[in-house]
């Protein structure tokens, strides 16, 4: 056995190390929050116009309220949960991610071994039999074996170590807000891609009504024409106009397909799966009350930004880690074991044998290498701080965008609807004046041109505002926070 003196040596060399000296580098800080007050010039907005039609309801933008962990419930859709709940489970992206996470946690619970002595046991056992020309003498085969105990540890006085775990770890949280924002954008997606279904379904539907109408009114022209009172012109003008909406129409079924497909992608299914989807633009109820997080917390919710400070947290431990290894390195090692020609006499006195030996590396002369590596990793640092700047910046404006569309989005589809009214009317007063001779039938071909897109411009309008509202709750970081299976220690501070 080791001698007492050494025994108690190495035990306190291997409890004090870790304690030894301080960690080198920069010691991360989390940047500050921006210090302006509001997403945009005039934060005057608190209440949109309204329009009598189902997405045209008004909405309260509400400062400083918090945003629910399954945001999407405020369209109050049961098969929009479905799809939603399905997606979450069955979307290969999000098992991508989820998967990267816990690879990245995983290395850095790796990371965290080197700050523990190795132990390796090793055994062996030969049989030999000497050359007589090589020892001079005629030598009988003999076995020897061997047993032993190694410990290796690098002592971690500069806290290269430590920083390396730091940055292990940093990428860990990396990966979990990385999951984070596949998660928002997952959701987000999903309900885009369901409005959109209920809006290409809304508008085929629009244009069938007008085909219709339109066809009926063509045929009424024949009849008039077999009768002479109208001419070969007016038939053809109106064929014309019905083979003009209908053109349309093979568009917006294409729309319907595609977006169908992307759909069950979303879901984790093959587009030839996909079915069952019946999405009206009246079945999604318009959110009364928006909520509009403080400019100081967007910093804490969006997935992005907390991914890029991650980053940042990242490349500063790095430049720990850089400096670290310009500076001596210690290690120690102990070996405890025996060798005997027998495997019976091993342990037995005389056969033990033990060594302790530490040491200490300088590099003296590398051309260079580790100044160099130390400054490229103060220019990762710098360059992590300028795209965490901009990601800030990019999050700062997804919010004023969206806010900007929820306003002026609301007045279009007013605006809309006043204009399909109008068009509407004036359509009804164009074939009334023709019927009557007043006018020519060119008017009832402008005015039917005019209310079959103000229809359909209406009709985009409604989706509009339910969109926006979902790129609303998406920029303000679509609040993963006040889920369940989110760990406190990440949620923003309040």
């Amino acid at each position: 056995m080791l001698p007492k003196r050494c025994r108690n040596l190495t035990v306190i060399l291997l409890c004090a190390a870790p304690l030894a000296g301080c960690a080198v580098g920069p010691d991360f800080e989390r940047p500050e929050a921006p210090g302006v007050l509001n997403y945009t010039p005039d934060p005057a907005l608190t209440a949109t116009s309204s329009a009598p039609v189902p997405g045209g309801a008004v909405q309260h933008v509400l400062r400083g309220r918090d945003i629910p962990g399954e945001w999407w419930q405020v369209f109050r859709s049961e098969a929009l949960n479905r799809l939603i709940t399905e997606a979450l489970k069955a979307n290969p992206d999000l098992q991508a991610a989820q998967a990267t996470l816990r690879q990245a946690q995983e290395n850095a619970a790796a990371g965290r071994g080197a700050l523990f002595p190795t132990v390796t046991a090793s055994g062996s056992g030969t049989r030999e039999k000497p050359s007589t020309a090589t020892t001079g003498v005629r030598t009988p085969a003999y076995s020897l074996f061997n047993a032993s105990v190694d410990v290796s540890y690098d002592l971690d006085v500069f806290g290269g170590t430590r920083r390396n775990i730091e940055a292990l770890q940093a990428a860990a949280d990396y990966q979990r807000f990385q999951l984070e924002a596949s998660y928002l954008s997952l959701t987000a997606n999903v309900v885009t891609a369901a409005i959109q279904v209920a809006s290409f379904r809304a508008q085929i539907a629009a244009t069938e009504d007008i085909i219709k109408a339109q066809r009926g009114q063509l045929e009424i022209l024949r009849q008039r024409f077999a009768l002479g009172g109208v001419s070969q012109a007016d038939v053809a003008s109106q064929e014309a106009t019905v083979a003009q909406t209908e053109a349309t129409l093979p568009p917006l079924q294409k729309q319907l397909a595609q977006q169908r497909n992307q759909l069950a992608i979303y879901l984790g299914r093959f587009p030839s799966q996909i079915d069952g989807d019946t999405f009206q633009l009246d079945q999604f109820a318009l959110p009364h009350d928006l909520p509009l997080s403080l400019p100081s917390q967007l910093v804490q919710q969006r997935p992005d930004i907390r991914s890029a400070e991650a980053q940042l947290h990242q490349a500063s431990a790095n430049v720990g880690v850089a400096v670290a290894n310009m500076l001596p390195q210690f290690s120690l090692s102990a070996s405890y074991g025996s060798g005997a020609l027998s495997f019976a006499n091993l342990f037995s006195p005389g056969t033990i044998a033990w060594s302790l030996a530490s040491s200490l590396v300088q590099t003296i002369f590398d051309g260079g290498t580790k100044l160099h590596q130390k400054r490229a990793a103060e220019a990762g640092f710098d360059a992590a701080a300028a795209q965490y700047r901009s990601t800030v910046l990019s999050a700062f404006q997804d919010v004023a965008n969206s806010l900007h569309a929820v306003q002026y989005d609301a007045d279009t589809l007013r605006a809309q609807l006043a204009a399909e009214l109008a068009a509407q009317r004036s359509l009804a007063i164009a074939r009334d004046q023709y019927q009557a001779g007043a006018t020519t039938y060119a008017t009832v071909l402008t005015a039917q041109a005019a209310y079959a897109q103000a229809r359909i411009s209406r009709i985009q309008a409604q989706a509009a505002r339910f969109s926006d509202t979902a790129a609303l709750f998406q920029a303000l970081g679509g609040g993963w926070w006040n889920r369940t299976d989110v760990a406190a220690g990440t949620a923003p501070q309040r």
